[in-house]
């Protein structure tokens, strides 16, 4: 026991007991996901960082100690973005017949999932920085921040609520298209993957990759759109409108 306390304030102060924890921690969730048939409440993404987070509270362990370890890992979102281009280069001569189609939808899906959060936000009183930060929670977390700083809202606050936004497309998203009545064919799967990449950016596009590749496709192509149309036309408008 001496010995594992000793090894425990070794790693808790040193950049390895972020790397170590989130791996072991993601490297279960995932198995633990899988076992389930990768039921939706089962999110490895969900559940590693509710665990990781409790791991903190009650360690006493900073974020920015945990942050020095994990950082290696949060590097590698940028190649793993950059991969989701590879399903749609194979599908490219599809996305040539649909590009006005999915530009259109893209452009629909992201002024519905803004607008939304905006008029909402306003109807419960939010405070007006807090409403700003809502605006760009569909796009992920670290285009939300830019927009945000933009536009006067809280960049951290909008990290926080595209990252709630994704989880909450990715575990509901099965269960709404169902609903919908939404099938899960090569047509649905198009549909279902582009729906949940433009409403719960990487995080559902994570997802929709591990349910059907052509979901997780197009997931991807929705998750690029809304990264473009927000950055451009957020800002614009809040400019125009004399926000």
């Amino acid at each position: 026991m001496p010995d594992f306390v000793q090894l425990w304030v070794y790693l808790s102060a040193t950049p390895l007991f972020g790397l170590t924890a989130t791996l072991v921690v993601y490297v279960l969730a995932q198995a633990a996901y899988a076992r389930l048939q990768q039921a939706p409440w089962a999110n490895p993404v969900l559940w590693t960082v509710v665990t990781l987070a409790s791991v903190l509270l009650a360690t006493g362990v900073s974020y920015p100690t945990y942050f020095a370890g994990a950082q290696f890992i949060h590097f590698l979102l940028g190649p793993a973005v950059v991969a989701l281009a590879w399903p749609l280069w194979e599908r490219r001569a599809e996305l040539l017949k649909r590009w006005r189609v999915l530009l259109l939808a893209a452009l629909a899906g992201g002024v519905a999932a803004s607008g939304s959060a905006l008029v909402l936000g306003w109807a419960f009183g939010l405070p007006t920085d807090v409403v700003l930060s809502l605006a760009p929670k569909s796009v992920t977390a670290p285009v939300a921040m830019g927009i945000a700083d933009k536009i006067g809202g809280i960049p951290a606050l909008a990290a926080v609520f595209a990252v709630i936004t994704g989880l909450v497309g990715a575990l509901s998203g099965k269960y709404l298209f169902d609903a919908l009545k939404i099938p899960s064919n090569a047509p649905g799967w198009v549909a279902r993957g582009f729906a949940l990449g433009t409403a719960a950016h990487g995080i559902g596009a994570a997802r929709a990759l591990q349910v059907n590749a052509d979901a997780g496709a197009y997931a991807g192509l929705a998750l690029g759109l809304q990264v473009v149309l927000a950055s451009l036309l957020i800002p614009l408008a809040f400019r125009l409108l004399g926000g």
